[in-house]
């Protein structure tokens, strides 16, 4: 059975529709405006096996904040309704993943609790048309709104666009693997019976 989340916010600076399906192929259908955002959320969705589909209106003349933010707020939240009761799953993953110049850890835990721990060093304001302080915004929003944590560390690494894409597909990696059946499992991964 394919665990499914659809997700809509609407907020007088954006207007959010998503559809996630944690056991899908790598489909992605995603418009937020923000070439470079859209990049990294294809990579997301291509390397987690996820198909997504994301439709965002924000205040990009304002800037890109209210719009990743919101969408990270939202990613979560449809994280956390499909992973569901969180029986059976591996609910921890994590990856080290290389591309180009740059090698990014993720770990994360679903285990109800938010926290991010980021260590990612970007020293361009912007990759594209995408300010790069925003990665860290977008994963925070990403943690809170999935209750998980979620820790990003660059190994190595000075191209900014190659960190980031780097983070992205780890983050994809390792949520794949923690959301992953674990036959062994009958109930949730947890000594209090609950997460």
């Amino acid at each position: 059975m394919e665990r499914i989340a659809v997700m809509t916010r609407n907020t007088n600076e954006t207007k959010i529709s998503m559809t996630l399906n944690l056991d899908g192929r790598g489909k992605a259908d995603i418009h937020t405006g923000i070439g470079f955002f859209d990049h990294m959320l294809n990579s997301f969705a291509r390397h987690g096996f996820f198909d997504l589909e994301l439709q965002a209106q924000g205040d990009l003349e304002v800037d890109t904040h209210h719009t990743i933010e919101d969408v990270g707020i939202v990613l979560g939240r449809a994280i956390r309704e499909a992973v569901g009761d969180k029986r059976g799953i591996a609910r921890y993953g994590s990856k080290i993943l290389p591309m180009d110049d740059s090698l990014v850890l993720c770990a994360l835990d679903l285990c109800g609790r938010p926290w991010l721990s980021f260590e990612l060093t970007l020293e361009r304001e912007r990759v594209g048309d995408l300010e790069t302080e925003m990665i860290r915004e977008f994963f925070y929003a990403v943690s809170y709104g999935g209750e998980m944590n979620l820790h990003l560390r660059q190994l190595s690494g000075s191209n900014n666009h190659h960190i980031i894409e780097a983070a992205f597909k780890a983050f994809a990696r390792a949520l794949d693997e923690a959301t992953s059946y674990d036959p062994r499992l009958k109930d949730v991964l947890s000594t209090k019976g609950s997460l």
